[in-house]
């Protein structure tokens, strides 16, 4: 059996989600995503490993040097899944909105 990693335990981590920000804006070589934290090498380039494994990053190898990219198609696949939820909350909070504007006017 193939273990897969949790794509949302992997993208709830602050330091995985930062080292994606860095990537999307453009590829780096995992010494350079290092050099972006106060972390060790070590601890970073297991994130990096983490966010590889649930197909967030892409790498490409150029040379001798490895880069990460961000898997953009696999972050669009991730946000069409999370879309009915948000207009969900954003439904919710509307009316919410909408209550206490009512409240705050019949006082």
């Amino acid at each position: 059996m193939e273990f897969r990693r949790d794509v949302f335990q992997a993208i709830a981590d602050p330091t995985r989600r930062a080292i994606l920000g860095l990537v999307a804006l453009q590829a780096m070589t995992p010494g350079a995503i290092a050099e972006k934290f106060t972390s060790s090498r070590q601890t970073i380039s297991k994130h990096i490993q983490i966010l590889y494994e649930c197909e967030l990053l892409r790498q490409t190898q150029k040379g001798r040097e490895i880069h990460y990219q961000i898997n953009a198609p696999k972050m669009k696949e991730i946000a069409d899944w999370l879309e009915p939820y948000k207009q969900l909350w954003e439904t919710r909070f509307d009316a919410i909105e909408d209550l206490l504007i009512e409240m705050q006017s019949g006082k």
